[in-house]
C-alpha cells in the first residue's frame, strides 16, 4: 500500500469505510455495495451480527433472502447461526428452507391468497404436527410423503 492510502487509514483520515468482499472463491476483491446479492448482503450481515451479538444493543434482527443461492449443508451452518444468535436478539428470519426453518424456536406460516382482485396475507403460527407437515412440505414440494414426513421429524428433533 502506499503511503496517501496508509493516511487515509489513520485516526485523521476520512469516517467513511468500504467493504470489500470475495463472495465466490477465485473471484478478487470488490465493493460489498456493488457486487453482492441479497442474499450475500444477509449473510455478511448475521457474520457481523454474530462476533457483535455479546456487545451489540439490537434487540430484534430481520433476515430476509439470507437462504438465496444456498442449500443442503451450507443451510444448516446458517439455521445454526441463526439459532446462536437468537440466545442475544430476537431473530425473524423468512426462508424457504427446511435446513433454516426446522432451527425456529417458532414458527409462522405466511400464506397468500388473492381475494376479490386483492392478494391478502394471513399468518399462523405453526406448532406439532402443523409445523412437522410444514417441514415436510418444504422438503418435498407439492406431494407429502411418509419419507418427508420422517425426515422432518428428524429434523425437528
Amino acid at each position: 500500500r502506499d503511503e496517501r492510502e496508509l493516511a487515509r487509514m489513520r485516526g485523521e483520515g476520512p469516517d467513511q469505510a468500504e467493504f470489500m468482499i470475495s463472495p465466490n472463491p477465485g473471484e478478487g476483491l470488490g465493493p460489498l455495495s456493488r457486487i453482492a446479492s441479497g442474499g450475500e448482503l444477509s449473510r455478511v450481515m448475521l457474520a457481523l451480527k454474530t462476533i457483535l451479538a455479546q456487545s451489540g444493543s439490537v434487540e430484534s434482527i430481520i433476515f430476509d433472502e439470507v437462504d438465496s443461492g444456498i442449500s443442503g449443508a451450507t443451510a444448516e451452518v446458517i439455521g445454526e447461526k441463526l439459532l446462536n444468535l437468537s440466545r442475544f436478539h430476537q431473530i425473524l428470519c423468512i426462508t424457504h428452507l427446511p435446513q433454516i426453518a426446522s432451527k425456529g424456536k417458532t414458527h409462522f406460516l405466511v400464506k397468500k391468497v388473492v381475494s376479490g382482485g386483492r392478494t391478502e396475507a394471513t399468518l399462523l403460527e405453526l406448532e406439532g404436527e402443523g409445523r412437522v407437515r410444514e417441514i415436510a412440505r418444504l422438503l418435498a414440494g407439492k406431494e407429502i410423503t411418509a419419507t418427508a414426513v420422517a425426515h422432518a421429524e428428524e429434523m425437528l428433533g
